[in-house]
This record gives structure tokens, sequence and C-alpha cells, in this order.
């Protein structure tokens, strides 16, 4: 990281970033070129490891690469707005990138990890069970190997400006 002041080591404030994100990108092999979906998810720690959930549609293009490589990059971010600086403007942001494996799940697992993606989206009255229990629902997890962050301003500053 060029900026190193600006990395986020903390695993507490790894995790308040993932937290306040409402939504991942997916970075997936493809031929040539990345191929990034956006996704709801939900996640949490196993053995002091982050498990990431997400859901999606049992057959398509991601699970086509998915089948072929189960590698994958996430990538979460939040913008706080944009300050005004010195000599400019910047962006008021943290941002998470981790790197990992991701599988197919089922049973049990699968409605732990809808469970976990409902709880984290903050919507209530819906079933993971009867979600899991249709026919085009796919249910994935990623094993985190390596998570890394990165912000503009400590948690403590406050920025005077903001447009």
């Amino acid at each position: 990281m060029r900026k190193f002041q600006r990395e986020i080591t903390d695993r507490n404030e790894l995790l308040s970033v993932l937290d306040a994100c409402q939504t991942i990108r997916l970075g997936l092999y493809d031929d040539g070129y990345p191929y990034v979906v956006p996704l709801s998810f939900g996640y949490e720690q196993v053995n002091g490891k982050i498990v990431i959930y997400f859901h999606c549609a049992k057959e398509g293009k991601k699970i086509d690469l998915l089948a072929r490589d189960e590698r994958v990059c996430v990538e979460a971010d939040i913008l706080n707005g944009y300050v005004r600086t010195d000599h400019g403007v910047t962006a008021d942001y943290a941002s998470i990138i981790a790197f990992g494996h991701a599988e197919a799940v089922s049973g049990d697992e699968a409605i732990h990890g809808i469970e976990l993606l409902l709880n984290h989206c903050r919507i209530t009255g819906y079933s993971a069970r009867d979600c899991v229990k249709t026919d085009i629902v796919a249910v994935y997890k990623i094993t985190v190997k390596e998570m890394t962050g990165k912000r503009r301003f400590p948690p403590q500053t406050n920025p005077e400006v903001r447009s």
C-alpha cells in the first residue's frame, strides 16, 4: 500500500467497514478480463476466519465462472462525502478488499447463510428456509484468506467542510 498511513490494520475496524456496507463487489476470473458483480451479503467470523455468504440464481455467468475457478476478490466501500483540502477536494472513504475461495453450500448451512444475509440487510418477516427451498436459489460462502483496508481519514478525524 503506497500510503501506509491510510491502511486499516485493526480487525475490528475492518469489520466495522464491512458492517456499514450494503453491497460487496465480487471479482471473478473470466477469459481475458475480470468479471465484477455487485451482491447483497451477510457474514460471520468462524474460528477467527471471516466467512461471507451471498445468494444468486442457480444458472448464469457467475455460476459458470465459479465452477471454473473458485478464487475470488471481494471489494466493499463507504463514501462519506467529499472534503475540501488546502489543494483541492478529496473523498472521505473507507474500503476493504478481501481474497478467498467461494463454494456452494446447501441444507442448514445455506439457511444459516441466508439468515446472515437477511440480518445484515435488515430484512424482517422473510423465511430463510423458504428461500433456500426454492429451485432457483443458490447460496455460496466465501472463506476469506486475506483482507486489507484503507481509509482517507482516521475514525476520530472530523473533516471540516463537505460538499
